[in-house]
């Protein structure tokens, strides 16, 4: 009986691993199509004759249709779960990968971003629920995995398109199709395990065991928070929308040299978010948080002024720095809102699509207005605004507060 008992445990710890590196995979398929799309800007503004800003409002589109719907989704999945928005989500981004490859039109163009959008808008709280569910106790680490996959996407997207998409100008975007498909058929397989969990009577346990940390000193850690995001990915966005412009004008450098920066920047990232979780668990969030944004200003002052072959040095330095905190971000904010697994990952990855769209366009407006080199040398400063973190609850306090409501 004991051995059976055994057994048991052993497949449904196995089959949780599987929803888990489900998601993962699919998170690395989706972001893959979502980084494909400012990574053929340059491509997109020589065939259509579209302007900066133009570029910034398709960035925007994107990233603000998911910005506005992620906290809505996440929210409203914590009372009532719908294990199929998984497959659903994808066949959104395939429409809007399709329609990216095949407009002519400016229009078209923004309202398939709006369907990439709406893809990212139901993966990321869903997908971030399944890895919470398939974690157990290992809350940071599960997290961690589910950002892998997505920074990895987000590092093989510049490649991919540089290598195979460019020899056949936007059409080439096809390629991303199929990563559409079979991110619909891998989301269907996680859906079904997750349904079985919604019904298992520790899924009905998950909330019941929150426990609630005072109003004030929540609202507090979240705007530090939010700060915090709006340095990062701002960032972020200056450098996968616009930092290849900026190679290529200043080194005289073809579109495809242009994306070997931007890969190694996500590729570090990929090692970056993987290390994070583990890392905070050693040396505590705060720590791994502020550490994560002010270390990386360092090496994005020195970024606009360096040659060709130490550009890829720093980008490289930057996105293992720069993306290690934001797995641990969403953990912590779990922490100080526990029971809203959903609402949480709804806001902050909102959070973040939302600020890059917004910097894309205002940026793009500002390109115009200026130059390239004043814009990238203007946002190398601002991941001196890590320093903030400091102010945020030390892990201990977050601790003590659960300790004291309860």
């Amino acid at each position: 009986m004991k051995t059976a008992t055994s057994s048991a445990v052993a497949a449904a710890r196995t089959t949780s691993i599987y929803a888990l590196a489900g998601v993962s995979l699919a998170h690395l398929l989706n972001d893959a199509m979502q980084s494909a799309v400012p990574a053929v800007f340059p491509l997109l503004r020589q065939s259509l004759h579209l302007s900066f800003t133009q570029i910034g409002w398709i960035a925007f589109m994107l990233n603000v249709t998911a910005c506005v719907l992620q906290p809505f989704i996440g929210s409203y999945t914590d009372k009532r779960p719908i294990p199929l928005l998984l497959p659903a989500g994808m066949a959104f981004s395939l429409l809007g990968i399709v329609g990216m490859a095949y407009s002519s039109q400016f229009a078209g163009l923004l309202i398939s971003a709006m369907l990439l959008g709406i893809g990212s808008s139901v993966l990321h709280p869903e997908s971030s629920r399944v890895a919470h569910l398939a974690a157990g106790k290992g809350s940071g680490m599960a997290q961690s995995v589910f950002q892998v996959g997505g920074n990895t996407g987000q590092a093989l997207a510049p490649l991919a398109v540089g290598f195979l998409v460019m020899p056949y100008g936007a059409r080439g975007l096809m390629l991303f199709a199929l990563a559409a498909i079979a991110g619909i058929a891998i989301q269907y397989a996680v859906s079904r395990w997750y349904k079985r969990q919604l019904t298992a009577p520790r899924a009905a346990k998950i909330n019941r065991a929150a426990v609630a940390q005072p109003r004030g000193f929540v609202a507090m850690a979240i705007t530090l928070l939010i700060v915090l995001l709006f340095s990062k990915f701002v960032y972020i966005a200056s450098m996968t929308g616009y930092y290849a412009f900026y190679y290529m004008d200043r080194f005289q450098r073809p579109f495809e040299d242009a994306q070997i920066p931007l890969f190694v920047l996500q590729f570090a990232g990929m090692l970056g978010t993987l290390l994070g979780g583990p890392l905070a668990d050693k040396f505590g969030r705060k720590r791994i948080i502020w550490f994560s944004i002010a270390g990386t200003a360092p090496f994005s002052l020195l970024l606009p002024y360096a040659g060709p072959n130490w550009s890829v040095v720093l980008a490289g330095m930057i996105g293992a720095i720069l993306m290690s905190g934001f797995s641990v971000i969403i953990v912590y904010a779990q922490e100080l809102l526990p029971g809203k697994i959903g609402t949480v990952s709804g806001l902050f990855f909102g959070l973040a699509f939302g600020l890059a769209g917004l910097g894309s366009v205002t940026m793009g407006w500002l390109m115009d207005l200026t130059s390239i080199s004043f814009v990238i040398k203007l946002c190398a400063y601002l991941p001196l605004l890590g320093l903030l973190a400091l102010l945020l609850p030390s892990d201990a306090k977050l601790a003590g507060n659960a300790r004291e409501s309860h």
